[in-house]
């Protein structure tokens, strides 16, 4: 498969074991498909011990092009940084928000037109994606029962099965999940996942190097590779240890569980993660190998990858009754030990061993991991059918191109409708029922008018209208009567607003024509807003030791100068004083734009003071 754009979504980090994940995508990428690769997004919350592995996505966003780096020749990686809540409503409206909208420009940017979507989980943000980008065809990996691995991963069956509805195509790994995905898909392949041959062909017929860190520890090994997770029977490993002293257990692989109870053995020993290359060499250096899973639920289903791994450099394996291994078993002349109890398990160990490395068992075992374990041949064989459902695809949108076209038609027309009628619904609400005067009434605060010891004027900037030069009047007038009705003698007009000319030396002749005499009134005159209204003229009162102010304002943004003035001069007495007849609130016969404009503003207005911590 060549050319094809693909939107993997993994259930893995790139940088954490390499699986089948990796091995697929870059081996598409090396054959000249453009592959985007999304890191887990998870199926639970995150735990304690989440916390390494959400640090490397924090750093890895930091140390990318917004969360996106490139890997490779046609391989790009990208690390969001999402709420990790994956079941949570609003954190999936969030995450919807952020993955949706970075992956549009991503796909904008770089010219992906209508990718694949390859995904490895079947979370609702995987819907989401799915639903605002175009897919040529969805693929759904299915490799575990997710809703089996945890408590909290069992809300995942809803959106699993509108997912595995939704897919064009269906790979699993295991028969159980065949037969459980087929309940709701009708192109279900089985595909377990392989082993690189040409990288374990390095370390091939006895010739590997030893690892320098295997190489002090007593033989004979008994090895294993891979995570050191809850699904290993560490109670099973504890008794093969304690029965069998003078072997070593080995095991390679990152910690994923507590194993403090192994740790206390002397013949057991943890030699960490390795890189993928590493990985033959610790193999072909192991004299038996071992796969001691815990049979659950989970491990059901599970199809372990290290057996491809083990039998291609034709090491005796022995395992636990898993249903996949003994199923693989069947497929291939029971070449694999299968332990039911510890102590069969341990006697098959020393059978294994008595066996040695050479001979006709070794040819069988790596004749059974090349005839079923090569990614090579299994990703050629998804690729055919990825091909073939494309032009499937393709040719179902040739046949039905009418009717294709109708139903987008008549989702645009029902688009357009509803636009209209939402148009004309807010309309009708805004300006032919009180709704807007419903909400204007909270903004709204009226003191009885008190003898101050000044008469403080905000005036509008732009006023009420957006006009300027328009709402200042109002505001000086009603400071004019107040001051002849001897409400205080003394007036402050703030506003850093100019327009021609500043403001504050217009409202001052102003209120000289109207008989207020001009050593009567102070100016402030570098406020840009109500915050700096309230503070510089908080400082004018500290100066002329006035205690007490009647304060003007429009209707509409009383509030906010209640709430700053409480907030930043509360040691002042305050009457608020709107204007009484504005044009721009009092008549409530006629809604108008201004009345929409001027409370909208206001709101918005007080959730800003608000994030600012000014009120």
């Amino acid at each position: 498969m060549h050319n094809q754009d693909i939107i993997c979504i993994s259930s893995i980090d790139w940088d954490f074991i390499w699986q089948g994940h990796q091995e697929i995508m870059s081996s598409l990428a090396r054959d000249g498909n453009r592959v985007l690769f999304i890191e887990n997004t998870g199926v639970r919350p995150p735990t304690f011990k989440d916390l390494p592995r959400l640090g490397r996505r924090i750093y890895n966003w930091f140390h990318s092009v917004k969360g996106i780096r490139k890997e490779g020749e046609n391989l790009y990686i990208y690390s969001p940084v999402i709420l990790p809540f994956p079941y949570s409503r609003i954190a999936r409206w969030v995450n919807r928000s952020i993955l949706v909208s970075a992956l549009g420009r991503w796909v904008r940017s770089v010219g992906f037109s209508n990718p694949i979507i390859w995904t490895f989980l079947p979370t609702g943000i995987v819907l989401d994606i799915i639903d605002n980008i175009d897919p040529k065809i969805v693929i759904y990996y299915c490799i575990d029962n997710f809703s089996a691995s945890s408590p909290a991963a069992k809300k995942i069956k809803d959106t699993e099965t509108k997912l595995l509805k939704r897919a064009d195509l269906v790979f699993v790994t295991a028969k159980n999940l065949r037969d459980e995905c087929a309940k709701y898909s009708p192109s279900v392949h089985i595909f377990p996942f392989g082993v690189n041959l040409d990288v374990y062909k390095k370390a091939l017929n006895g010739k590997a190097e030893m690892p320098e860190d295997l190489a002090p520890i007593k033989r004979p090994v008994v090895g294993y590779v891979g995570g050191i997770h809850k699904w290993i029977d560490f109670e099973l490993v504890r008794f093969l240890a304690g029965a069998n002293p003078d072997k070593s257990f080995v095991f390679v692989g990152p910690l994923q569980a507590d194993v403090s109870v192994l740790k206390q053995a002397e013949n057991i020993h943890f030699l960490g993660q390795k890189k993928y290359e590493e990985l033959p060499f610790y193999v072909a250096n192991f004299d038996v190998c071992v796969i001691p899973y815990l049979i659950t639920e989970y491990t059901k289903n599970v199809y372990p990858t290290k057996i491809n791994e083990y039998l291609s450099l034709g090491k005796p394996v022995i395992s636990t009754a898993i249903p996949e291994v003994e199923a693989f078993n069947r497929r291939n002349d029971n070449i694999i030990f299968i332990g039911k109890t510890p102590e069969d398990y341990s006697s098959l160990i020393n059978k294994a061993l008595a066996e040695g490395p050479a001979g006709e068992s070794r040819d069988k075992r790596q004749e059974a991991a090349a005839g079923e374990s090569s990614w090579k041949v299994k990703i050629a064989k998804m690729c055919a059918l990825i091909e073939d459902k494309i032009r499937d695809k393709e040719s179902e949108k040739a046949l039905n191109w009418k009717n294709n076209f109708l139903k987008v038609y008549q989702k645009t027309k029902r688009g357009t409708l509803a636009a209209i009628a939402a148009c004309l619904s807010l309309y009708l609400i805004l300006f032919h029922t009180p709704f807007i005067w419903w909400i204007a009434a909270p903004l709204t605060v009226e003191s009885p008018l008190k003898k101050s010891d000044c008469i403080v004027v905000l005036a509008g900037g732009v006023g009420e209208s957006g006009k300027a030069g328009q709402g200042y009047e109002e505001r000086v007038k009603y400071a004019a009567e107040l001051y002849k009705k001897g409400f205080s003698n003394r007036l402050i007009f703030s506003s850093g607003y100019t327009y021609a000319f500043k403001e504050t030396s217009v409202m001052k002749a102003l209120a000289v024509s109207l008989g207020i005499p001009e050593d009567r009134i102070i100016l402030e005159d570098s406020a840009k807003n109500t915050h700096e209204n309230v503070l510089n003229t908080s400082r004018i009162m500290d100066k002329e030791r006035f205690r007490s102010a009647i304060v003007i304002s429009s209707p509409y943004n009383m509030r906010r100068v209640v709430m700053v003035w409480n907030k930043n001069s509360s040691d002042k007495k305050f009457i608020a004083a709107p204007v009484k007849d504005s044009l721009f609130f009092g008549d409530r016969k006629k809604t108008r734009l201004e009345h929409v404009q001027a409370i909208v503003h206001e709101y918005i207005g007080i959730i800003y003071y608000k994030s600012k911590g000014y009120i």
